[in-house]
């Protein structure tokens, strides 16, 4: 997309890049692991964390419906943080090599499925399960976008050439 990619960019640049990076995947696979924790890896996973199971007596932890104050906060808050995730890692892609069509499918994708996914979320809690469907494939697919925008980011940050 620019004339100037990041294997052109300062040594010291690049490797606060990659150190940067590195750190922000740490922050984001926390926060999968955090997911893979509350059991909302399925779809009744992904309603009951957010709709509660008081009335399933077989239910090895117990969980309660979030309040309005709960779901504004975790709406809020991620959309808020994966916006500035994902814009970041679009304009450090906007420095690579990449085919357009590919970045542009990796700058504008993740944002749409924050919209989706969060606002699934917000939808599950109101009441239409049926949506947590639409909030694991959101949440994959911006995962997805995540690790490939990374991955493509790195391989062109070419830390042995010294610029």
């Amino acid at each position: 997309m620019f004339d100037l990619k990041i294997s052109e960019f300062p040594r010291p640049l690049r490797v606060m890049i990659a150190f940067f990076i590195f750190v922000l995947t740490v922050g984001f696979f926390t926060g999968i692991a955090f997911v893979g924790q509350t059991n909302s890896t399925s779809p009744s996973g992904v309603v009951e964390h957010y709709t509660g199971n008081e009335s399933d007596e077989k239910a090895m932890v117990m969980k309660f419906k979030k309040s309005p104050r709960e779901m504004l906060t975790i709406v809020h808050t991620h959309v808020l943080s994966l916006s500035f995730i994902f814009f970041f890692t679009g304009v450090l892609l906007a420095f690579t090599s990449v085919s357009k069509k590919l970045m542009v499918f990796l700058m504008c994708e993740p944002f749409v499925s924050i919209l989706l996914t969060f606002g699934g979320i917000y939808l599950i809690w109101y009441g239409y399960a049926w949506v947590s469907y639409i909030v694991i494939f959101s949440g994959s697919l911006m995962t997805l976008c995540y690790v490939w925008s990374v991955f493509l980011i790195s391989r062109e940050l070419n830390l042995k050439q010294n610029n």
